[in-house]
């Protein structure tokens, strides 16, 4: 099974008719049309003090990577590559578009969610060859989860480099749920064991705890849906906590791969109708569907509210002036809600390399060779740790045991200064390229990233450290489920898969009905509730739910299929 984005024959036509550009930004080309800069730097392919300069295209960065930052220079100094790096400007969504009518490509790209186009458009090569030939810490890097990078059954060609994780495990996560620790403190530290249990705890917070210090209204729980942070605090939690579910963006995903859109589950609509209860009970922000992102940063920052059903990436903001204002009791400690407490929610579930995304190599790229060599290099082990601790004697040391170690200035300065990565370069050359997880040693026992179980317990302030000694662990997260106690799906999660257009364009209607509906539903007054659900799911189903999810289903059949 090969599924085919709708007018993928359209573009090929237009490419194969169209003029070739070559690599851009291209000043100064030796015969293999690559551009060459003289000078001393380089590593084992710039011998003759050439640099050769590609082009890379990151549709994940928000800000300017000159290339000239420590880290950087390293990584020139060792393979004789210097990356040109272009990015988005502004709301500047349609540049992979514009590519392809253009015919125009940069050497490497990681066109994010948009991969499926230049897939289509037959402009991503397929590295399987290059791999095999230069790749030998790619191989090693991806291991017995090699084949996920395949495209499909049919076409079993890889056209890109994961941009996640391969492997580790998590020493810090947000959990299902998350309360301040001054809520958890009144409550002798008791994790709730079902949503029930979860609504009286904070109704009863509430009522003890009417004001701040500050005389603002408390708030039980708050949400940010009135835009596309909806599928994170309304859409994900759900399935995490009402069906256990590990994060498959808006699916679930039965034991034979048969893929089905969530928000028709039961488990869910009983999830929602408990929001709609906290909703007209008021333990529920009346503003959860209204207030803009950053007003419900704001009130986060006031340590006005108790509870989030949220993801740290997504409220660090607010909880970073709770920190810098001393007011660490209003922080929030991530928590294993779940509906009830025969289910085990996923938090730490290892759900496997994440493939559809990540980078590639145009058919522009007159170097190739070169490209998948920088790649490489980036996967082993010499690679991983200049991109992730950075350079030896600056930014960590090594101690007599031969374990790697940051002095607190430098773990200070990588905390509190914004701009440290991009001065430093530390960390800012990680995503999009492929990359180790966390907890992930190499072969000296240390690990590839800063982060590792001794480091975060080390840095733990006084509440944190207060929850582990109530809960008698020493991590956060020995309290969750732990990874172990998962399987690790033979699919990769379905958010980062490339998806044929015609199924996105479906998904794209049913999440644009799913939103308001879901809204309506948890703001319904008592006794409107299933009305509200039952006509979005008629809705949906006359959206075409029926045929994305076959489509899903075999998307995911097929990915499975590769490696089992």
């Amino acid at each position: 099974m090969k599924l085919k984005k709708l007018g993928a024959l359209l573009l090929a036509v237009t490419m194969a008719t169209g003029m070739m550009a070559g690599c851009g930004g291209k000043e100064k080309s030796d015969d293999k049309g690559t551009k060459q800069e003289s000078g001393t730097e380089g590593g084992d392919d710039s011998q003759s003090g050439e640099v050769t300069t590609l082009t890379f295209y990151n549709a994940d960065l928000q800000e300017d990577d000159p290339w000239t930052d420590p880290v950087a220079k390293a990584l020139t100094e060792k393979t004789g590559v210097k990356l040109e790096v272009d990015h988005p400007v502004g709301e500047d969504k349609e540049k992979v578009a514009l590519m392809i009518a253009e015919q125009k490509f940069p050497d490497m790209i990681y066109a994010k969610g948009d991969a499926s186009s230049l897939i289509d458009a037959g402009v991503l090569i397929d590295m399987t060859d290059l791999i095999e030939k230069y790749g030998p810490n790619i191989k090693k890097m991806y291991g017995d989860e090699m084949d996920k990078l395949k495209h499909s059954q049919d076409d079993p060609s890889i056209y890109q480099l994961s941009s996640y994780e391969k492997g580790g495990t998590k020493y810090e996560d947000s959990g299902t749920a998350q309360v301040q620790f001054d809520f958890l403190k009144e409550n002798d530290y008791k994790i709730p064991e079902s949503l029930d249990e979860f609504e009286q705890m904070l109704k009863d917070y509430v009522a003890a705890h009417p004001k701040t210090e500050d005389g603002m209204d408390t708030i039980g729980l708050s949400l940010s849906a009135s835009d596309w942070h909806w599928m994170i605090t309304l859409g994900n939690p759900a399935g995490y906590i009402a069906a256990g579910a590990p994060d498959n963006g808006q699916w679930l995903v039965d034991e034979n791969y048969n893929a089905t859109y969530k928000f028709t589950s039961d488990k869910l609509r009983e999830y929602f109708k408990w929001l709609n209860k906290l909703y007209n009970e008021g333990l529920l922000d009346p503003e959860f569907a209204t207030q803009t992102h950053d007003d419900y940063i704001a009130k986060i920052s006031s340590g006005r509210v108790v509870a989030l059903l949220d993801t740290l990436w997504d409220y660090q903001d607010g909880e970073k002036i709770l920190k810098q204002d001393n007011k660490l009791g209003k922080t929030y400690c991530g928590i294993p809600l779940a509906a009830d407490k025969d289910i085990k929610v996923p938090t730490l579930m290892y759900q496997g390399l994440a493939t559809g995304q990540g980078v590639g190599i145009t058919t522009s790229c007159e170097n190739p060779e070169a490209a998948i060599k920088f790649l490489d290099y980036i996967c082993s082990d010499e690679g991983q740790v200049l991109v992730n601790w950075g350079i030896e004697g600056t930014n960590y040391k090594v101690d007599e045991n031969g374990k790697r170690y940051r002095e607190q200035s430098e773990i200070d300065a990588s905390k509190n200064d914004k701009n440290y990565q991009k001065t430093t370069g530390v960390g800012f050359h990680g995503y999009p390229f492929p990359r180790y997880g966390v907890g992930v040693e190499d072969s000296t026992g240390n690990t590839y990233t800063t982060a590792s179980r001794d480091s975060v317990i080390a840095e733990y302030n006084e509440e944190q450290k207060a929850a582990c000694k109530a809960w008698g662990v020493d991590l956060l997260l020995d309290v969750f489920p732990q990874q172990d106690e998962f399987e690790v799906p033979a699919f990769s999660p379905i958010w980062a898969m490339a998806e044929p257009q015609e199924l996105t364009d479906i998904i794209t209607k049913l999440d644009e009905i799913a939103q308001p509906s879901l809204v309506s539903a948890v703001m319904a007054k008592e006794g409107e509730f299933d009305g509200v659900y039952d006509k979005m799911i008629s809705d949906l189903e006359k959206s075409g739910m029926d045929d994305a999810q076959q489509m899903m289903t075999e998307l995911v059949q097929d990915k499975a299929a590769l490696v089992e």
